[in-house]
């Protein structure tokens, strides 16, 4: 099954969305920055903020795509506030999801 996820970087403030059929694999990538041009590597203590997962990939490109199209770290930090936010993209997409999210907020 695929996730979308959004890590959180204290270095430089940020938020990165991203979404991916193996999770754990993927975040592997972003901490040992194996695409040294990819912008995760612009920090190094990038930690899991909210992951929402049990998606096929097509539904979390299409999640993906909507945190991104808000370009909003108030949405972001209200997705973690909020359940109710997840549950209505839950709702958007057609399939009960699972979310987990991290101190970080």
């Amino acid at each position: 099954m695929a996730s979308v996820y959004v890590l959180y970087s204290k270095e430089i403030d940020h938020y990165y969305t991203g979404s991916c059929k193996s999770f754990e694999g993927r975040f592997g990538e972003h901490i040992s920055k194996c695409y040294p041009k990819s912008f995760t590597t612009r920090a190094d203590d990038w930690g899991l903020f909210l992951h929402i997962d049990n998606l096929t990939f097509k539904q979390a490109r299409g999640i993906e795509m909507h945190i991104k199209k808000m370009k909003s770290r108030t949405y972001i930090q209200n997705l973690v506030k909020y359940p109710n936010i997840i549950r209505s993209e839950e709702r958007r997409v057609g399939k009960e999801c699972r979310s987990r999210w991290s101190p970080y907020h």
